[in-house]
Parts: structure tokens; C-alpha cells; sequence
């Protein structure tokens, strides 16, 4: 594998950082790499003094400022103009604020989730529906009125939410050609829904594996991941949420649904961090990941919506599925411990990793072939050779930031756009020299695999892709 990359784009405006963690950190290098862009154009800036060695030896100004409701304007408008270019990489930096100001000085924009200002996940005042990635959804979505050649505004564009939607695309593809249904060249929302209605999908998991290891162990009081910990820790203490299939026959005890928007998703009354679901990667085989909620859950499911009048004709379920570095779990399991007060020290693993991939994809089953996973199978070896500043989960992300930036950059003024809604063709080419050995594999695991050997479960033996039989509860 090559790290030789032949996406080259000249930008003549200037480019922002809000926020510089581990994702910030590895897209810079990638950015310089594939955007014509002078150093001294671009500008970081951060609450952390975390990347600014990096950045004085790339030469970029370095603004350590916590972007608050009362200075976020103050602090970017003489950093932000008309053809400029914003990439949000920061969390508790809202959004739409943020979208809201690139609209008024002409400037394109780029996040990997949609974020709201501090206190928006975990304010107990506010009722578990709006603390939701479903509202904070459709609040970003109600800008489009009036706003369609706005400057492109990408919501939600990483490695997950992001990357996955292009994944669906190519799977169901592939799932296609295997299965010998015709498939065409699928354009639209109702085409690429109808092909997954034809394939007979009912469940798409966005299913994880990360087994990076550290040479140093994690010790108590300490919270260790592979990516940033706010971010992790943030969408862990919100509600578990799904994109709801219409085959579904048992609605969850705990379950809740909306009452305006799409509709295309429900939300539990526990916290992601807390709920576990049944899934499988072709590497790691089967295994319990946390189904915490993300933007992916309720976009896909939206986007392959297939309506006949005014009823939802089909639908998958879709959810992630994330089994995080082993370490993670651990830390996890200790901050619920501590009612999801977050410990005092926060560690990100990234030059003290010793082995381990990242398998990301996606999981699409109910089919005639019960289940394919499609995704990338990255190697801490082949993220440190590719770009510096990175280790296999960060690049996942950094490398569909970059993708979506030049998207972007090649189709400015299309306002609010989100991952499912871009040329799945054109990000992935962009992607692929970084994501390792990206594969796609057939298995005849389902979630009833040796479910009664230990205990009598209740299971619903007719379908086993109902998320009653998904879902873990002993």
C-alpha cells in the first residue's frame, strides 16, 4: 500500500481550525498534503495548548481561545471571510452557531457530529428528547429553508457518522452484484432506498472493533480511548438511539419515540454507554458493542426510507455498534461507575500503542445471505507509515475530514448537506490510499448464535434480526 495520493486541490481562501485534538491534529498533515493552501492561511484555534508544537512546525498561528456563546463571533470574524473555509473538529462549540456565522461571512464549513453548547448532551433540566442527536438533527436540517446556494455547510462528516454512509452505498452495491439483483446506477434517496428494499435489508449496523493495545496500562481514576474523551464521553451520556426498521415487531420497554421531524428514529431511556448490542466484524467474529447513539443511526435510516402515500413502506434498523480499544471499555465501565462523573485524568493512546486495527464498517443483514460486512480493517502499523500524528482510529476520521473539505471545496454552494446526500464514488477515492485493507465478507452469524446454551432467553425465533434478539440484556 502506497501513501502516494493523487487528490490534489488549489484553495485560495483561508482555512480555520476550531478545535485541535487527536483529529485536528491528524488532519493537518493530510490537509497540507492534498490542498494547495500557504501555512500562513490557515489558522487554529483551540482551548488547549494540545497541537501547538505541531503547528509551529508547520508555521500556522496557533490561537489558544475557548469559543464560548459570548466570543465565538468576536474571536472569528476577522479570521473568517467570503470563500474561506471553517472545519469544526472541537466539541461543546455549537454547531449551528458556527454554521450560522460561515453563512454570514460567505465562508464553507465542515463537522464531524453536530455539537451544541456546553451543557446540551447532559443538562438534566432538559428533557432526554432534546438532549438527542435526532433534535439536534433536525434543528441543523431546519436551516436548509431558504438557504439552498448557501455556502456547502457538511454535517457530521468523520469516520462515523461520515465515512459509513459511502460505506452503505458501495456494500449494497456489491450486495447486488453477488446477489445477481439488478442495481443500476442509484442517484436518488428513493433509488438507493428501493435497492435496499429489493435486496431485502433490514438491519445495518455500523459495527466496530478497535483492538489497539498500550504498552502502559490504564490505571484508576483514569479515562484511556483512542480518540478524543469529551467527544467519547458526551456521546455515551446521551440516550441509545436507532433508526427504527419497519420490520420490527417488538418495540423496546424503554423505548420512546419522536413526535415531529423524519420519525425515522426512537431513543432508550439509559444511556448509550450502558446498552449493549450483539454484532460482528470479519477479524474479531462476533462480540458486544456499546449501541451509542450518532448521527449515522438516524441519517441512514432516513435517507433508505421508502414511502408508499403516507406510509412507511420499508425501513431498516440502523445503529452503531462499537466494541472501543479494550482499555475504553474499562474506562467506561468505571466512569458508569461513578454515575458518568468523568474521572480527573484523560489519556489518548497514540505513540504508546504497541499493536491492533481499527475494523470499521458496515454490517447490512436480513438479506438471502443473511450478512455482509463492508469497511476497513486499519492497522496501527499502516496509520503510523501513512500520516503522521495519527494512530488507525484518528486516520479513519482524518481521512474523510479531508474528503469531505475538498467535496466541498468541488461543489461550494449547496447549503446543508449531509453524508448520505454526497458522491459516495468521490469520497471514497479520496479515502481509500488511508484505510488499510478495506474488505467485504459474508457471514451466517446471527444474533441467535448459541443464545440458549447457557440461559432460557426469550428470543423471537422467527426473524433473528429483530433488535429484541440484537440487543443485550443479560
Amino acid at each position: 500500500m502506497s501513501n502516494t495520493h493523487t487528490t490534489h486541490v488549489e484553495f485560495p481562501g483561508r482555512i480555520v481550525f476550531v478545535g485541535f485534538g487527536s483529529i485536528g491534529q491528524g488532519v493537518l498533515p493530510l490537509v497540507l498534503r492534498h490542498i494547495g493552501i500557504a501555512p500562513e492561511r490557515i489558522t487554529i484555534v483551540t482551548a488547549e495548548d494540545k497541537g501547538s508544537a505541531e503547528a509551529a512546525s508547520y508555521g500556522i498561528k496557533f490561537v489558544k481561545e475557548r469559543l464560548t456563546r459570548e466570543n465565538y463571533r468576536r474571536i472569528l470574524n476577522p479570521l473568517v471571510g467570503r470563500g474561506d473555509f471553517l472545519i469544526n473538529v472541537a466539541v461543546e462549540v455549537s454547531s449551528l452557531a458556527l454554521i450560522k456565522l460561515c453563512w454570514d461571512k460567505g465562508a464553507m464549513y465542515l463537522d464531524t457530529c453536530i455539537e451544541p453548547w456546553p451543557g446540551g448532551y447532559t443538562d438534566s433540566t432538559v428533557p432526554l428528547a432534546r438532549r438527542t442527536n435526532y433534535a439536534l438533527r433536525e434543528e441543523a436540517l431546519a436551516l436548509r429553508a431558504g438557504n439552498e446556494r448557501a455556502p456547502t455547510a457538511i454535517l457530521t462528516h468523520g469516520a462515523n457518522p461520515g465515512l459509513v454512509s459511502h460505506f452503505v452505498k458501495q456494500a449494497l452495491l456489491n450486495l447486488a452484484a453477488d446477489t445477481k439483483v439488478e442495481a443500476g446506477r442509484p442517484s436518488s434517496r428513493a433509488e438507493w432506498g428501493e435497492l435496499a428494499r429489493k435486496l431485502g435489508v433490514r438491519v445495518i449496523h455500523i459495527a466496530e472493533r478497535d483492538t489497539q493495545v498500550s504498552k502502559e496500562p490504564k490505571q484508576p481514576g483514569e479515562f484511556v480511548n483512542t480518540w478524543s474523551i469529551d467527544g467519547f464521553v458526551s456521546e455515551g451520556s446521551q440516550p441509545s438511539e436507532m433508526g427504527w426498521g419497519s420490520h420490527e415487531r417488538n418495540f423496546p420497554r424503554d423505548g420512546k419515540r419522536h413526535d415531529s421531524g423524519c420519525l425515522a428514529a426512537i431513543y432508550l431511556t439509559q444511556p448509550g454507554a450502558g446498552t449493549r448490542v450483539r454484532t460482528w466484524t470479519p477479524r474479531a467474529g462476533f462480540f458486544h458493542g456499546f449501541c451509542i447513539t450518532h448521527g449515522e443511526s438516524i441519517s441512514i435510516a432516513d435517507y433508505l426510507t421508502v414511502r408508499e402515500g403516507t406510509q412507511i413502506a420499508y425501513r431498516p434498523t440502523v445503529h452503531y455498534a462499537y466494541h472501543p480499544c479494550d482499555a475504553a471499555v474499562v474506562s467506561v465501565h468505571e466512569l458508569a461507575g461513578r454515575n458518568y462523573e468523568q474521572q480527573p485524568r484523560q489519556r489518548i493512546l497514540m505513540d504508546d500503542i504497541t499493536d491492533g486495527i481499527d475494523e470499521l464498517g458496515v454490517l447490512l443483514a436480513g438479506h438471502k445471505k443473511n450478512a455482509y460486512w463492508y469497511g476497513s480493517q486499519l492497522s496501527i502499523a499502516d496509520a503510523r507509515r501513512l500520516v503522521p500524528y495519527n494512530n488507525a482510529t484518528s486516520l479513519q476520521v482524518c481521512a474523510a475530514v479531508l474528503s469531505g473539505v475538498i467535496w466541498a471545496m468541488e461543489n461550494p454552494n449547496l447549503g446543508i448537506i449531509e453524508p448520505d446526500e454526497m458522491d459516495f464514488r468521490r469520497n471514497l477515492e479520496i479515502c481509500m490510499p488511508y484505510l488499510g485493507p478495506v474488505v467485504g465478507e459474508y457471514t451466517e452469524w446471527t444474533p441467535l448464535h448459541d443464545r440458549e446454551r447457557l440461559f432460557p432467553v426469550d428470543i423471537d425465533k422467527s426473524d433473528p434480526w429483530q433488535f429484541k434478539n440484537v440487543r443485550v440484556l443479560w
